[in-house]
């Protein structure tokens, strides 16, 4: 589990990079992908040294126009399989974090199965009632506020995320055989910066920043 300070400080970084991008008037915005998630826990690999050499491969190929051809080239009923295979074992890694939780018990099958109904069924409708009506079920003179409300409920992943996240934190959360339940002996450990000495390891900035940006 990645220390909450740790969190804190990448997406304070994210901000900035969001920020900058503005300045600079880039199509697109730095942002984070779901899948990562699931990837990183495939992979095991966390390095920033490793996405810094990827994006260096990957522009570099860029300016190749015959490799950029020969991905191409590639039929589309083969990506579609490498992707339903890629996708469900990333899909199946992060579920795999359930491993820490008591899945015998009612209140973690019962959260577990509501957020991923209501993770599917609300984002379905939204979709749907934009497709038919060219605008979402919050429907206000404000677009900015219709905005900010329709396109969070859209995503699946956040649906179900927040719905986990609430039901989680509000039915029996004071109970101590609940809190086994959780998983909370395992991650416990894992809540402060300090209390892994491999934090500092995994963790660390490079050109001594971490004396600037300090994880407590």
């Amino acid at each position: 589990m990645i220390p909450p300070s740790i969190i804190s400080r990448g997406i304070g970084w994210q901000g900035i990079s969001i920020l900058i991008d503005s300045f600079f008037g880039t199509a697109n915005g730095t942002s984070v992908s779901v899948e990562n998630v699931g990837l990183l826990a495939l992979t095991h690999v966390g390095s920033r040294r490793v996405v810094q050499i990827s994006a260096g491969f990957m522009i570099f190929f860029a300016i190749l126009g015959k490799f950029g051809a020969l991905f191409a080239s590639i039929p589309l009923p083969i990506f579609a399989g490498m992707y339903c295979i890629f996708f469900a074992y990333v899909g199946a890694c992060g579920l795999s974090f359930l491993q820490f939780c008591n899945l015998n018990s009612f209140r973690t099958k019962f959260i577990l199965g509501f957020a991923f109904f209501m993770g599917i069924s609300v984002p379905q409708y939204f979709n749907e009632y934009t497709a038919v009506a060219g605008y979402g079920p919050v429907h206000t003179g404000a677009r900015w506020f219709n905005d900010m409300i329709n396109v969070p409920f859209s995503s699946k992943p956040f649906v179900a995320g927040l719905v986990a996240y609430f039901l989680d934190n509000t039915i029996e959360t004071h109970n101590n055989t609940v809190r086994k339940d959780r998983g909370y002996h395992w991650w416990d450990k894992f809540r402060s910066f300090k209390k892994d000495a491999r934090s500092e390891e995994f963790y660390s900035l490079p050109f001594n920043l971490n004396k600037f940006f300090p994880a407590v």
